[in-house]
This record gives structure tokens, sequence and C-alpha cells, in this order.
């Protein structure tokens, strides 16, 4: 079935025809976080690497006779209690990514995308377009449509947009294409433009 939603063009505002699969499904914390937290896992390097004591280079000889020094035995310097030496439970490059299907990914935009509506945290615009590369355009769109904090979704966000939008830790702008749950739920506010919202709905349903 169809919603009808509120768009602004310029001054006027009119109405357009969505998909409720997209914009009126129940919201699903628990799927929501699933996707998350899969995603910001996907994110992490996993580069650290520490070595063990096979892997720390030195420490072949007995550093002293096991008996008559007074001190505690030792076999190597390169033991983990020793200054310079082996980490016990050293740290290895992994993968921290997780499997998520794409029908789970999938519904878990649609339920963010839904409860942004519900809550008035979703404009929707003819579109999102700038003349010249410059952040004080940027500013004057999102100030004449009340938004301080917003992600800008666009069909294409390459361009002036892009490099008017870099400077600013408020406002950052994507492509339909880019969407992800993260930057859905860092900002206040979502716009998007009508084209970006076709294309969302190619891709999500």
């Amino acid at each position: 079935m169809d919603l009808q939603l509120q768009s602004f063009d310029g001054a006027k505002a009119g109405n357009i025809t969505v998909s409720e699969a997209m914009f009126d499904r129940e919201y699903n914390e628990s799927l929501v976080h699933q996707v998350v937290t899969a995603y910001l896992a996907g994110a992490r390097a996993g580069t650290h690497a520490q070595k063990t004591r096979s892997e720390v280079s030195g420490g072949g000889r007995k550093p002293f006779a096991q008996k008559g020094s007074g001190r505690a035995r030792a076999g190597t310097i390169r033991s983990p209690i020793w200054r310079s030496g082996g980490t016990t439970f050293a740290a290895k490059p992994r993968d921290y990514s997780q499997k998520v299907n794409r029908k789970v990914y999938r519904n878990a935009l649609c339920s963010i995308l839904s409860e942004l509506r519900r809550k008035d945290s979703l404009v929707i615009v003819d579109k999102v377009d700038l003349a010249t590369p410059k952040t004080k355009d940027l500013l004057a769109k999102t100030d004449a449509l009340g938004v301080k904090n917003a992600l800008i979704v666009t069909e294409n966000a390459a361009g002036n947009l892009a490099l008017a939008s870099r400077n600013l830790y408020d406002i950052a702008a994507t492509d339909a294409a880019h969407v992800n749950p993260v930057a859905l739920l860092r900002f206040e506010k979502v716009v998007m433009s009508e084209d970006s919202v076709r294309k969302l709905e190619e891709s999500l349903l």
C-alpha cells in the first residue's frame, strides 16, 4: 500500500506517495541493534598485533643458573613477567565483521526510516542542489528547512554538496546507495530528496 508524505519545494509544500513497507513499518529495536552492531564491527580495522614469548627476539640462553642465585628460577628473559618479554594473550590481526543477511539489513533500514517518520525527524524535499560548493549556501538551505543537525540524502551526493558539507560537523551528505543505519541514527533529522526516496524504494523493497 501507499502512504502520503509532505514534500517541500522551496516555500511550497506538496505530497509524495511512498511505500508503507518502507515508511510505515513497526520499529524492531532488537533487529536495529543487531545491524548497527554488525556495521560498527565491520568498520574495525583489526590490525592490532602483539608478540608472544616465542616471537620476541632473544632469550635463547637461560639467564642464570637454576639454583644458587637466590632468585626465582627463569628459563628465558622473554618470559611475559619480564620487562621486554612477550605478551601473555597477544592480540593478533583478525576480522571483526559479522554476517548479516541482506533481507535483515534491508528490514532494519526500513524500520529506522519508519521510526524517523513517526518522530517527525524525516524531511522530504523536492531536491537538494547547490550552484556553488560553499558552506554558507548549504547552511542557508538547512536554515530554510529549520534543521541544524541533519543527514542529507540525495541520489548523488558528489560535487558541490559534498564539498559544501565536508567542513561541517552537524551536517553530512550521502547518496542513497551508501545510506547506513549508523548515519541515520546519528543525526537529529534526515533530509531526503524525492529522487533518493525512489532510489531507496528500488533497493530496499
